[in-house]
């Protein structure tokens, strides 16, 4: 009883602050802070332009065909969504100007008059129908398909798996600037769902008129501060002002390049020389000469992602719980975040990344062992799969190109041998072949990493989800699944750690380290704010005259 009553209650409290934010956008009192904020007395230069590397060739900029921040990054500068998170952590209005609603289910959007997509063209609730129809259609096969599903829109699963029409879906326009959203049941961050790039419309008419080819230079139509101009596959990918958008007056940066480099070190030698204004990461063994060289050029701030590697739940022997165990334990994650990192990563022993939801969560038992009794632990655990030194466990171990994951991968790899006498073969693709790869379970053991797309355990615990297109590992727990179905309807701490506590058990993957943001600036640039998402947007910076 008394569980039940703390449940209620914080599920009573977060509706409250729902509710709040809610009035706040009807009345105008959300904080908007969405533009470049130049103090006064700031000297501009008057060439306003800048060069962010990327990190990796984007798999595509189709919203519903893509799934990590290689594509997220440049879409959140391309598309806008109904709402926005700031860097208060506030809500506030984007292309919707208000929403409302009298029971946390039913939801009501109203879309600012005279929004436009960037090629003159009307953005209209109709166009959110039809993304968030396409989005979950089933022939589209999108990696967030299950998106609407784990927010509770009216036959989101029907549709998803075929049995309902799109038509069916909960969403509805109804007029050309008012969406109507039904939920199945009240959720307490269903706001906060609203801010991930897949959520974000798309032109209808451009899809239809283009096809699959919508996305390509000359059929390009987006709704953010930038649109695309040109892309030369494994060069770059350049945006320019998008003068149709709703907020063009207060965007500064006229022109912005993205870089494909996956290597580091070429990254570094690139900001360096002044071709780069912001590097995607440091390289780990350059970031103490960097910080004692460059301090006020080093930024370094917190990241709610988590760094893992997949089992293929379904392929021998990784189906074998004590195999997943051992290699687990035989991981010295302190070496990783101390020795190869060095950065302020911390050790992972659960999938949930630290303060998520503003809750600490407890930790497995075997955080707190030595590594001697983890290894012991380990030895014991494969033996009695039947793996030993007449039998040696041997496997691929797939990671995407660049040399941070090559680092990690190689210090994994040794631990396994000397602790265990694992063979890992180590195998390298390109980003989009290892995506593929990844989501048709071509793989023994691959790299992953997870940013959460809201602030909320459900996040990172629906990845784990039996029938979920984002669930790489294909692992199956009924126990799971209903445990984390509750902890969405009550945002009860109780059940997210019951559902994280099967998780550090059966371990269908290894959680290794949590992430920080880890970038190069140069000091001409302003705005610069990276969330804990590790999003900054093109739109907020500026060059100040250097």
């Amino acid at each position: 009883m008394a569980i039940q009553k703390m449940m209620t209650n914080l599920a009573v409290k977060k509706k409250i602050s729902i509710l709040s934010c809610v009035i706040a956008a009807i009345f105008g009192n959300v904080s908007l802070s969405y533009a470049a904020v130049v103090p006064e007395g700031t000297k501009l230069a008057a060439k306003q332009e800048i060069v962010r590397n990327n990190g990796s060739e984007p798999a595509s900029l189709d919203i519903h065909k893509v799934s990590s921040d290689v594509e997220f990054n440049i879409i959140s500068d391309f598309f806008d969504g109904l709402i926005h998170i700031n860097k208060q952590g506030d809500i506030e209005p984007r292309l919707a100007e208000r929403w409302e609603t009298s029971d946390n289910k039913t939801w009501v959007f109203h879309l600012k008059k005279d929004i436009k997509w960037s090629d003159g063209s009307p953005i209209t609730a109709h166009d959110v129908v039809f993304s968030w129809r396409r989005l979950i259609d089933p022939d589209i096969v999108s990696p967030y398909g299950s998106y609407l599903e784990n927010a509770f829109i009216v036959n989101a699963n029907a549709v998803l798996i075929g049995k309902k029409k799109a038509e069916e879906l909960g969403v509805k326009a109804l007029d050309d600037l008012t969406l109507e959203v039904k939920l199945e049941k009240p959720i307490g961050d269903f706001l906060q769902m609203l801010i991930h790039p897949v959520m974000f419309p798309i032109s209808e008419r451009a899809v239809k008129k283009h096809g699959d080819k919508w996305t390509r230079p000359e059929a390009f139509v987006g709704s953010g501060a930038y649109k695309l101009s040109e892309w030369v596959v494994n060069e770059k990918l350049v945006g320019v002002r998008n003068t149709q958008y709703w907020d063009n007056k207060n965007t500064v940066i006229n022109k912005v390049t993205y870089l494909p480099l996956s290597s580091e070190k070429a990254d570094l030698n690139r900001y360096l020389a002044g071709e780069i204004d912001i590097t995607f990461t440091i390289p780990a063994d350059s970031y103490p000469s960097l910080k004692k060289s460059l301090p006020n050029e080093v930024h370094i701030s917190p990241k709610s992602t988590v760094y893992f590697y997949d089992f293929n739940n379904k392929k021998i022997p990784f189906n074998d719980i004590r195999v997943r165990q051992a290699l687990s334990l035989a991981i010295d994650r302190d070496v990783i975040v101390d020795k190869i990192l060095g950065q302020g990563q911390l050790p992972a022993y659960t999938m949930l990344t630290p303060n998520i939801g503003k809750f600490n969560f407890d930790q497995p038992e075997y955080a707190s062992w030595t590594q001697e009794k983890r290894v012991a632990k380990a030895k014991e655990l494969l033996n009695e799969a039947g793996f030993n030194k007449d039998n040696p466990l041997k496997f691929n171990l797939l990671y995407n190109t660049q040399e941070g994951h090559k680092k990690i991968a190689i210090a994994v790899s040794s631990m396994w041998k000397k602790n265990l006498g694992v063979n890992a073969i180590l195998e390298n693709q390109e980003w989009k072949v290892m995506l593929d790869n990844m989501h048709q379970g071509k793989f023994d053991v691959i790299r992953r990493a997870w940013v959460a797309d809201y602030d909320s355990p459900m996040t990172f615990l629906a990845l784990f989800l039996s029938n979920q297109v984002k669930n790489t590992s294909l692992y199956e727990n009924s126990i799971f699944d209903n445990l984390v179905k509750k902890a969405g309807e009550t945002n009860s701490k109780d059940y997210y750690q019951q559902a994280s506590d099967i998780l550090t058990k059966d371990l269908p993957s290894i959680p290794i380290y949590y992430y920080v943001n880890h970038n190069m600036v140069k000091p001409y640039v302003g705005g610069f704010n990276i969330n804990s998402r590790g999003e900054y947007f093109t739109k907020d910076l500026y060059i100040i005259e250097h």
